[in-house]
């Protein structure tokens, strides 16, 4: 009966050493995978004519997915052009009077010099020389007057290239252009269907590298730090697959728990958000549940190695 006893207690002794070596079954946090969602709006008004996505298709990113119709945009755009072609016409007769002008002020200045020379040779007269200069006078007035008529001409013309850079920006916009490499999550519009700006035609995320957002303790912070190596395990059948994940993130500050996350008697614990990036091989799903394992610090010492 004695040793009975004896081996009893050591295997209650074996037992309690091998529960502490294995922790309390508990995974460290629990949670769920998250993406960062984004929605892809219209640019412009009008019927779109062409959206070629599906939802749980993989697009890449500047990938043209279809254009909403921009044909009086673009008639808008000849009109400026014929509008830009006129008032460049008449800038291009009153620069040639200038020229002419110019001519004509060059040959004055010639004539200038050479009376000057004449008139201390007592070769010409004082009426030559102030006829000469009077005529360059004039020419240089009648110069300033016609560029002062060019500068309303000029602001017409750069006013016309700014309404055209606007015309072409929204014509651009009209074609719908995939800005981020991802899965379409949601389908929001159809072809032939009158869309405005601001409207959203479908939602993308890039889903292969998934975020796990799990809550820790306030007795966990110091077991954890950003950039270090966790275990992630989602349920597979009746085991569980395990993932490597690395922490990015951890709350600055405390919230509480969750209702989903833990217990009524731990829901009124203070608790830190904490994410964790998985890469995804497929099978992780926005909001799917899954647990964070702390690694011993033999297994990370040894990864580390």
């Amino acid at each position: 009966m004695k040793n009975i006893t004896v081996l009893f207690g050591l295997l209650i002794v074996l037992s309690s050493s091998i529960s502490c070596k294995s922790g309390n079954g508990k995974a460290d946090g629990y949670g769920n995978f998250e993406a960062t969602e984004i929605t892809i709006s219209a640019e412009s008004n009008g019927k779109i004519n062409q959206f070629l996505i599906e939802e749980g298709q993989l697009l890449k990113m500047n990938e043209y997915v279809g254009y909403i119709d921009s044909l009086a945009l673009v008639y808008k755009k000849e009109q400026l052009m014929a509008n830009k072609k006129a008032i460049s016409s008449k800038l291009l007769s009153v620069e040639s009077q200038i020229n002419v002008l110019k001519t004509q002020l060059k040959t004055a200045i010639i004539n200038q010099k050479r009376i000057e020379n004449l008139v201390k040779e007592n070769a010409g007269t004082q009426k030559q020389l102030d006829d000469i200069n009077g005529e360059i006078a004039v020419l240089h007035q009648q110069i300033k007057s016609i560029e002062t008529q060019n500068n309303p001409i000029l602001n017409d013309i750069k006013s016309l290239d700014a309404q055209l850079k606007q015309m072409e920006d929204q014509i651009q916009k009209s074609k719908i252009i995939n800005p981020i490499k991802g899965t379409v999550l949601v389908k929001y519009a159809e072809p032939n269907e009158i869309t405005t700006f601001g409207k959203p035609l479908y939602k993308i995320a890039d889903l292969s590298s998934m975020q796990l957002r799990v809550y820790i303790s306030e007795n966990q912070l110091n077991s954890i730090k950003i950039g270090q190596e966790v275990k992630v395990k989602i349920d597979a059948g009746d085991a569980m697959k395990n993932y490597r994940g690395i922490i990015t993130w951890i709350a600055s500050e405390a919230e509480f728990t969750p209702k989903i996350v833990q217990t009524k008697e731990e829901r009124v614990n203070l608790v830190y958000a904490v994410k964790i990036a998985v890469k995804n091989d497929g099978s992780l799903k926005i909001g799917m549940p899954a647990e964070m394992w702390l690694l011993s610090p033999t297994l990370s010492k040894g990864k580390g190695e």
